[in-house]
């Protein structure tokens, strides 16, 4: 039986309401240290059902929190570190209920960068919370690669999340998915603000959690502030779960997130429902943000000195203090005694992380892209093999077959995308989805952030896990998707190690299918200034097979562009489905040897360069044709080689000129080799203006044979 939702206590309005704030408050005034505060009296906690040892326990976990929290302030104030700090000062109730209820080791748990007291309770000590804010090499996050107050302990499952807000909830959704399709018993948690919950992203996590049943538990803090914007003025609803009532599976539970035992009942009706199988749920818990957003941010601008004063009221840390008081579970001297022994571990942790060594900024080149699975050389031998007895397909059908041998050659390859169960939007995966099942390849909505954020989560489940995308149906299509690439393409680097997402994203790109906008674009000079990702853009079928097989098995992501004018060429043999042939990355491919000119190209533009080569050749000029086949890593030696040899060079994409991919490659020729030229470098490729639909204004746009004949008459006369 489903459970159904919860209203744990009734929210409070935003401090605007006038019909509120126009309300005296009855407050008692205590002792906390040497400090007097004012308590509002109303903010009772249930402490029924917990035992007087947990609710100790609990009040010296959020206390060290606050100690932690104030910790990282001074070290600002001292110009010692900790140089981003977003207090969690008026979250910790359901902060420490969220770090309670979560298992280390077997749950996992996406924290965001005002998470301080959900990562302590969670398992992150006092110690290495500091090293995080000091940016320490021994930081258990990412050794100082990331923003401090981003917490992580990757070993216990706590996910290193980056400071885009709230698209860790692809990432916790992806992962649920993997939970649900290996039948673990795991609970996935997302947390973050109420401002987050604003992006298109987290409605399509949501969506897709909500109608695959999966056991994601996303917790939203709710402040209602983003940063210096209120609430009321950019959302539908002050309660953001409001928003959110039409998704079918997702079970709703409102709670007082300044309250640790409403927030931690909030929390076990969410997980019930997830281990029970009923789907995700969404925790609304109320808070309210004691001190401004972060360090750079001034709150005393947008907030009155009467509502700052009523958030001081409802402190937490004061609410919890004062019933233990009232409810004799500790006298004021016991108390006291508490917080004394916190303060010496907060004094001893920060004495070891401060000793700590500081980041080492030398080792940056450290952890950029995972290893690949076919290298260069290997024992003396190229790891590219002979395709002897392979057989002629098209490009469209090497992919197809590669892909067919990986998911029989590997249990833990997965597949999915727009319009897949029909076999993609070209058929490259025709007759996979049936032969495979449901379970391994299926759709996806037209969402292509979902489609790649949650195959970022989806690899975290298992480290032999592949997955596969359709990025999106055309490449001028994955714009959406553009910010969980960046995300992709640092996870290695950000972690230093330790976490890489196994991905290989599958995009249509190119024009002269008469597509217009939307259908001829490429996009590869944008996707080569992220670094942490490979990109590749084979021209032929058998480097299909070979760079596809390599892409799949080889750790980190890999974007593997199809120019989709040469799915149906035939023009070499690729090998058969069984074969083990892999290509490396960053080797280029001489596929016509020449004297006079180097042609540098991939993809399309390679056959258009080969048939300029083949009329050229009638005119007695010969034309050294390199397919570069990859471009992060692409191959300088080969081309080098090549252009000490001819000493003129042409660079010929189907991108645009202006930004494209062959400026990079011309300005490394020009600072590497430039005594060896003999004339300019000439870029050629699509003129710099949209692709028009009708054919006459493609046959003018795109690159032509036309073109490239016309560049290397253009250097031969130097």
């Amino acid at each position: 039986m489903r459970i159904h939702e919860t209203y744990a206590k009734k929210p409070a309005k935003l401090f605007s309401d006038k019909k509120n704030s126009d309300k005296e408050s009855e407050k008692v005034i205590m002792q906390a240290g040497d400090t007097e505060v004012a308590v509002e009296l109303s903010g009772r906690f249930d402490f029924n059902g917990f035992d007087k040892n947990t609710i100790i326990e609990w009040y010296e976990l959020m206390h060290l929190g606050r100690l932690l929290d104030e910790k990282a302030a001074l070290y600002l104030k001292m110009a010692k570190g900790w140089s981003y700090h977003a207090s969690c000062a008026g979250h910790e109730g359901i902060q420490l209920a969220l770090g309670m209820i979560f298992r280390r080791g077997k749950d996992y748990l996406f924290p965001y960068y005002r998470d301080l007291m959900t990562s302590l309770a969670a398992g992150i000590s006092p110690e290495e919370i500091i090293l995080n804010g000091l940016s320490k090499e021994t930081d258990v996050a990412g050794g100082g690669r990331h923003m401090s107050n981003h917490f992580a302990k990757p070993s216990i499952n706590i996910q290193n999340v980056s400071s885009c807000t709230g698209n860790h909830a692809q990432h916790a959704t992806g992962l649920g998915r993997a939970v649900r399709k290996y039948d673990g018993d795991e609970i996935v948690y997302y947390s973050s603000g109420e401002s987050a919950c604003s992006e298109g992203y987290f409605f399509e996590a949501l969506n897709a959690a909500s109608n695959e049943n999966l056991p994601v538990v996303f917790v939203i803090q709710n402040n209602k502030y983003g940063i210096s914007v209120p609430l009321d003025e950019v959302t539908a609803n002050i309660d953001v779960s409001e928003n959110y009532r039409g998704l079918k599976n997702l079970n709703i539970v409102n709670c007082d997130g300044r309250d640790p035992f409403d927030s931690y009942r909030a929390m076990e009706t969410a997980k019930l429902n997830a281990a029970s199988g009923f789907g995700p749920s969404l925790v609304h818990a109320e808070c309210d943000r004691i001190h401004s957003h972060s360090n750079s941010d001034r709150q005393e601008i947008y907030r009155s000195a009467r509502e700052l004063e009523e958030v001081k009221a409802r402190d937490p840390l004061m609410q919890f203090r004062y019933n233990i008081l009232i409810n004799n579970i500790l006298s004021e001297k016991e108390i006291i005694e508490v917080e004394s022994i916190n303060k010496k571990i907060m004094f001893a942790a920060a004495d070891k992380a401060e000793a700590a060594p500081e980041a080492n900024g030398k080792s940056y080149e450290e952890f950029v892209i995972p290893k690949a699975y076919a290298r260069e050389v290997i024992g003396g031998q190229s790891t590219e093999r002979s395709i002897s007895g392979g057989s002629e397909l098209s490009y469209l059908q090497a992919i197809n077959q590669t892909l067919d041998s990986e998911f029989e050659n590997n249990e833990n390859l997965f597949l999915w995308g727009q319009d897949i169960g029909k076999g993609g939007i070209f058929n490259v995966v025709k007759g996979l989805p049936e032969k495979y099942g449901k379970r391994r390849i299926f759709n996806s909505p037209v969402a292509e952030n979902s489609i790649v954020g949650t195959a970022n989560g989806f690899s975290r489940y298992r480290d032999d896990i592949r997955v596969v995308v359709e990025g999106a149906e055309f490449a001028d299509y994955f714009w959406p998707a553009m910010e969980q690439l960046v995300e992709l393409s640092h996870e290695y680097w950000r972690t230093k190690g330790q976490y890489s997402p196994n991905i290989t994203i599958r995009l249509a790109s190119g024009g002269y299918i008469q597509g217009g906008l939307y259908h001829s674009q490429n996009i590869e000079a944008t996707l080569a200034t992220l670094p942490g990702i490979r990109v590749v853009m084979p021209a032929f079928a058998d480097d299909a097979a070979g760079l596809l097989r390599n892409s799949i098995r080889s750790n980190g992501v890999t974007v593997f562009l199809e120019p989709k004018y040469l799915y149906n060429y035939k023009p070499a043999y690729a090998p058969g489905k069984s074969s083990e042939y892999a290509i490396p990355f960053g080797k280029a491919n001489v596929r016509r040897p020449g004297t006079d000119v180097t042609i540098v190209a991939y993809g399309t533009a390679v056959h258009l360069s080969l048939l300029a080569a083949e009329q050229l050749a009638e005119a007695g000029i010969s034309c050294e044709v390199i397919d570069l086949r990859s471009l992060i890593p692409w191959d300088k030696e080969a081309v080098y080689n090549s252009v000490k040899r001819t000493n003129r060079v042409i660079i010929a994409h189907e991108d645009k000129t202006t930004g494209g991919f062959g400026g990079e490659i011309s300005s490394s020729i020009t600072q590497n080799i430039f005594s060896h030229l003999d004339s300019p470098i000439i870029r050629v490729g699509s003129k710099n203006t949209p692709v028009g639909f009708a054919k006459a204004y493609e046959s003018e746009i795109l690159l032509s044979v036309a073109d490239i004949k016309a560049a290397v008459g253009t250097v031969l006369k130097y």
